[in-house]
């Protein structure tokens, strides 16, 4: 559900100079958009993706198109990461897992809570400068933000 509200966030926010992908463990992707996630998107007034969530294998092959980040919701799924075409940056920008025993009132707070603080980290993310920059300073920007509360 992460994957999902950061993506369509950042799709709202400047779907001009970025495209994002939700992706996540193969076997482990919702079929659906979760309630909650649909309940806050809608609340924000952003709309959903056009496309569910795909397992990681599927934007990782040699064929896809390589990314520029792979920013990392789950702390937890770093080490099981393939390897990302064309070697983008990475970040992690830790969230808890949002469906974890929890009762669905709480998970809907939570979801919307957690699409306002991916929002101000995607805020920041789109007014940062992409062009004509050094790399290496973009990359430490990016990672920065994971630290954001």
């Amino acid at each position: 559900m992460r994957s999902i509200l950061a993506e369509a966030c950042l799709a709202h926010l400047d779907p001009k100079r970025f495209s994002a992908s939700s992706c996540g463990q193969p076997g482990q992707v919702a079929r659906e958009f979760h309630p909650a996630a649909v309940a806050a998107l809608k609340s924000a007034g952003i709309p959903l993706p056009n496309r569910l969530p795909r397992g990681w294998d599927e934007l990782a092959r040699a064929s896809a198109h390589p990314a520029d980040f792979v920013i990392t919701l789950d702390e937890t799924t770093g080490p099981r990461q393939p390897l990302w075409p064309g070697q983008p940056d990475a970040a992690l920008w830790a969230y808890p897992d949002l469906l974890d025993g929890r009762d669905p009132e709480r998970v809907a707070h939570d979801a919307v809570q957690t699409l306002f603080s991916l929002r101000r980290r995607l805020e920041l993310l789109v007014s940062l400068p992409m062009q004509g920059v050094d790399r290496s300073a973009v990359r430490s920007d990016v990672r920065d933000l994971g630290y954001l509360r």
